[in-house]
């Protein structure tokens, strides 16, 4: 397995022209002594970092006739429709009847073509793997492979040279791609704590049974944050490399959601803000000189959901 730094560096020298560097910003937060760092990733072509792991896996594949097919929440539908356009690929995803409008808006407005059917991001997997069998279309996994992680943890190498000085980094666990990326490339050289809602807690679950589990994820951030499995490749790097996992409510969530908009004028998606709601509500509470850096992963949500929390 090429999980690691080397493998993380060849996948950033493949995608340096196709993704964007996303700045950072230095935020004060009552109660925390030193300023925190946040990860705009939400910044990101297609409005997430899954862009990362979509192009480093179109552009170490061989595409035939099948084209690219990616079952998807909504974020990585988004991001492989807008490698595949980019590329010159035709592109089919598959996404669950929970995915948010303006996600499947987004996926449609990148060319792909859709299809909306099962009740969960596993029922839509299962339909994505049959097609995969039946037309030979190359599969881009949102977060169980290995292309997927090299290509997430070129987020962790950006930012290392962004902010060197971090001892902690909080990120949103779903899949667990993008985390496990992150974990890979930083090893033991700082903490990297993951977080979760409360209904969507798997990889929480699963540190605390020694080995993956299935849940039935539900609420806010179910669309984003939504596995009801952590990946096996991912699993393997937590174990040594992730701290521990915390967990934070959909009104957490939301007041995070808020939070930065009041602060950076941000519109983020509830499974994007997921991280920064655990610093704001304490479920992660940072030593007196720790320094901490957040990563804001999403920004796919629509005008009208967005508007409702400040209703």
């Amino acid at each position: 397995m090429n999980i690691d730094r080397d493998g993380i560096s060849g996948a950033a020298r493949r995608i340096a022209a196709h993704v964007r560097r996303t700045p950072v910003v230095d935020i004060w937060l009552p109660g925390i002594a030193r300023p925190v760092t946040l990860k705009l990733e939400l910044l990101q072509h297609s409005g997430s970092f899954k862009a990362r792991g979509a192009f480093n896996t179109l552009l170490g594949a061989d595409v035939g006739p099948g084209g690219v097919a990616a079952a998807s929440g909504g974020n990585h539908g988004a991001a492989v429709a807008y490698a595949a356009r980019e590329l010159g690929h035709r592109a089919r995803i598959f996404v669950p009847e929970i995915s948010s409008p303006a996600k499947v808006d987004r996926i449609a407005s990148y060319g792909a073509e859709i299809v909306q059917k099962g009740r969960s991001y596993s029922e839509a997997l299962a339909l994505c793997e049959a097609h995969i069998a039946a037309t030979g279309a190359v599969s881009v996994h949102a977060y169980d492979a290995e292309a997927t992680l090299q290509g997430q943890g070129t987020l962790a190498r950006e930012l290392e040279d962004q902010a060197p000085d971090l001892d902690t980094l909080l990120v949103a666990v779903g899949g667990g791609g993008l985390i496990g990326g992150i974990a890979a490339w930083y090893g033991s050289r700082i903490r990297v704590v993951g977080v979760e809602p409360e209904t969507c807690n798997t990889l929480h679950a699963a540190l605390a049974a020694g080995d993956r589990v299935t849940i039935a994820p539900t609420g806010l951030a179910a669309d984003s944050l939504g596995a009801a499995q952590v990946g096996a490749l991912m699993f393997g790097i937590a174990r040594h490399h992730i701290s521990h996992c915390v967990l934070v409510s959909d009104a957490q969530i939301r007041d995070a959601q808020r939070r930065l908009w009041q602060e950076l004028q941000l519109v983020s998606e509830p499974g994007g803000a997921a991280a920064f709601a655990a610093l704001l509500a304490g479920a992660y509470r940072p030593e007196k000189d720790e320094r901490v850096g957040v990563v804001i992963c999403g920004a796919n949500t629509t005008m009208e959901a967005f508007a409702g929390l400040f209703a």
